[in-house]
């Protein structure tokens, strides 16, 4: 009854604002074509435009934003073009409606430079609730909300322009977020907010919610694949979500347990990442999480718990909980450099601000009044801004040309990848961007590619796969072997996705591959779909199959907040020296279909280690890890001998690990080289495996993919 009515409401507040038209007349407006130019030395800005409608001539209003409340004729013309000599002084405050009879479009530079998956508001001419009332309405009409928004190809990003003096895009309300008085933006799949000040305090939303669509309201562990940064939530963030979702550089003013108070209160959810952010007020609570990770918060004063059931990590954070079982705190992070990300400098301008690198950081990157230390781009100078149609040929033209990439919203469908082959290249995906192998048999390469070089910053996309290929990214070949300790490769915000969404039989080898040197990964998901379009069971087993999640042979390799589940062998593999990882969260496959097809080191072992440090291997530090045991797709009779797998070496050390089972007969027998204890008997803990005297797994030689597994009709080397 709630939801009905709400989507009732939803549709009334955006027929409020959106001119009705039938679908036919829709895709005939979409299909007109459109152009702006701005004449910096006449200050003039000339609009052009394809015919449309049946007759007379073409009204042309102005207003200062897209939802502006005032839009203003300014003139009229029987030709397919008109000049403003006298437009707003700030260049992108300008929309222009073309209205002939009952028809109409918009024309915007924002809209030509970002494309239509980019949704720009601005309060200095809308009322606050507009930019809350066309996000929910999108999130109620489109299938954001339920289980269907899932496997949508569609992709948006909301950007908010700094307030203006006293005032905020709060519309009011009160209680929690996740209630119907408090007004709150519902952020649904594959979507992004951003705001686009200096600081977070330049933007003021009022309160956020993130609506759980499982067991009415009160299970999170499928809501996924949505973004949020550079903003201050005023009233309340009820940030109610599971993997592939990123909170960063964050002012929280006020915040309500990380639960849905809809439905059962027997809630449940399985993330999630935060990090970079200041809760001034209210320490939050993780009640009903399994896991989450946190990096570089600040929180205030207390000692209360802040919930989670088995694997909570804080990192650099100032004010966290007292270490207890569930709980691991690390006093500062290592290596460290922030996510790029998009804001409108003091000259009015779109810039891509990139953080430096720090070390040993505790709390924020920014303070009050200083946006932190880092290098500010011109978007329009330095960026090639890719929209939703471009192809891997115009996207790696633009890398060669020198240009970094912005990724607006969109599914990118590729022939070949996308091929980084120069330092300090940058990918910037936003509104969860996917990069997509489509369904032919030219691309077996895999999604991107990138050649060991210093400086590269791929961050914010979706690796997605809908056809057979070695890898979906891989970093460096395999002869990588640069330092780049002065100039690390930066990784974050990814998510590489195995089955799901395709209906066809596909095989990989390796989700990602990191053979470079010094690169530090802030935040993975590497899944192999458990659920989606394809039947589960045996089924699964044979027609969605990758071996590994992630293979590391390179050294001085450090990730934060990793999360890697139902990979066929070893989940994560790990090769190279000197290693370290923060967080790690994982679940085995549920669809082994018996012990003999699931068998590790020559099939001498019953299953394979969620988190293996090969024998080789002499120098590895790893912390809070968690591995759940949910076997339903077999015959009853699989189970798993380790959750985690390492050399018994004095410099190889593993900590706080954790082992249980949510479902299923089969379980992990052991934490780690067979020692722990079985989840048979409830949740297992190892507070320190570090040259312990458990049993060293067997020498292995293990496959990996190598030039020889390549086709051969493309060339990578530029």
């Amino acid at each position: 009854m709630i939801s009905i009515s709400a989507a009732s409401l939803f549709m009334l507040m955006l027929c409020s604002f959106v001119s009705s038209y039938s679908p036919d007349e829709k895709n005939q407006l979409n299909n007109v074509e459109r152009k702006i130019v701005y004449n910096k030395k006449k200050k003039n800005i000339t609009i052009s435009w394809s015919p449309f409608g049946t007759s007379g001539n073409y009204i042309i209003t102005r207003g200062g934003s897209r939802l502006s409340s005032d839009f203003i004729e300014i003139g009229s013309t029987s030709k397919l073009s008109f000049t403003d000599n006298k437009p707003n002084s700030d260049k992108y405050e300008n929309y222009y409606k073309v209205t002939r009879g009952s028809e109409a479009i918009l024309i915007s530079l924002e809209n030509q430079i970002f494309g239509n998956n980019v949704y720009f508001y601005d309060r200095k001419y809308e009322k606050a609730e507009s930019s809350r009332n066309e996000m929910n309405s999108h999130f109620a009409t489109i299938g954001l909300g339920g289980a269907n928004g899932e496997w949508t190809t569609k992709r948006q990003a909301y950007y908010f322009k700094a307030n203006v003096k006293g005032q905020t895009y709060d519309s009011g309300g009160s209680g929690s977020a996740s209630s119907a008085e408090a007004n709150s933006i519902e952020l649904g799949f594959y979507s992004h907010i951003g705001g686009l000040g200096r600081l977070p305090s330049d933007v003021k939303l009022g309160s956020v919610f993130t609506r759980p669509h499982l067991s009415g309201g009160a299970n999170a562990t499928c809501t996924f694949w949505r973004s949020v940064e550079n903003v201050d939530v005023m009233r309340d963030f009820a940030w109610t979500v599971s993997q592939s979702t990123s909170a960063r550089r964050m002012l929280i003013e006020s915040t309500s347990k990380y639960i849905s108070d809809i439905g059962s209160t027997n809630f449940w959810g399985s993330g999630g990442f935060i990090a970079d952010t200041h809760y001034t007020t209210t320490r939050p609570n993780w009640g009903g999480q399994q896991q989450w990770y946190t990096r570089n918060a600040v929180f205030p004063v207390g000692s209360g718990a802040m919930g989670g059931s088995y694997n909570m990590v804080w990192q650099g954070c100032m004010n966290p909980p007292a270490a207890d079982d569930a709980n691991s705190t690390i006093a500062t992070t290592p290596i460290i450099k922030e996510k790029p990300f998009l804001f409108i400098d003091t000259d009015g301008e779109y810039k891509i601000f990139v953080p430096a690198w720090q070390k040993d950081r505790i709390g924020l990157s920014w303070s009050s009044s200083d946006m932190g230390k880092g290098e500010i781009q011109d978007l329009i100078s330095k960026w090639y801004v890719a929209k939703e149609g471009d192809t891997d040929a115009e996207i790696n033209a633009a890398l060669t040309a020198g240009k970094n990439i912005f990724f607006t919203p969109g599914h990118y469908s590729l022939n070949a990848p996308i091929q980084v082959n120069r330092k300090n290249a940058i990918l910037l995906g936003a509104g969860i961007a996917s990069v997509t192998l489509e369904p032919t048999e030219k691309n077996k390469w895999g999604c991107i590619y990138a050649d060991d070089k210093e400086g590269i910053i791929i961050a914010g996309l979706l690796m997605d796969s809908l056809n057979s290929t070695t890898y979906q990214v891989r970093i460096g070949n395999e002869e990588a072997n640069q330092d780049h300790s002065q100039n690390p490769i930066l990784l974050t915000d990814i998510t590489c996705r195995v089955g799901g969404v395709q209906s066809k039989n596909i095989q990989i080898q390796a989700s990602m591959q990191i053979n470079s040197n010094n690169v530090v990964g802030d935040h993975f998901w590497l899944w192999r779909a458990d659920h989606g379009s394809q039947p589960g069971g045996d089924a699964r087993w044979v027609r969605d199959r990758c071996k590994n999640g992630l293979i590391v042979t390179g050294d001085d390799v450090t990730l934060y907040g990793l999360f890697t589940e139902h990979y066929q062998e070893y989940e994560v593999l790990w090769l190279g020296e000197r290693g370290r990882t923060y967080f790690f969260q994982n679940e085995p496959p549920y669809d082994a279909p018996n012990q003999k097809s699931w068998s590790s080191q020559n099939g001498r072992v019953d299953g394979y280690a969620a988190f293996k440090v090969a024998n080789s291997v002499k120098v590895h530090n790893s912390i809070g890890m968690g591995s759940y045991a949910v076997f339903t797709g077999t015959d009853g009779k699989v189970n798993k001998q380790n959750g985690f797998e390492a050399p018994n070496s004095p410099n190889v050390k593993l900590e706080k690990m954790c082992i249980t089972r949510f479902a299923g007969p089969g379980n992990v027998k052991n934490v780690i080289n067979s020692t722990g204890g079985s989840t048979a008997t409830g949740t297992k803990r190892v507070a320190l495996y570090n040259n312990n005297d458990g049993v060293q797994p067997y020498d292995e030689e293990f496959t990996l993919p190598d030039k020889e597994s390549y086709p051969a009709y493309i060339s990578m080397e530029k």
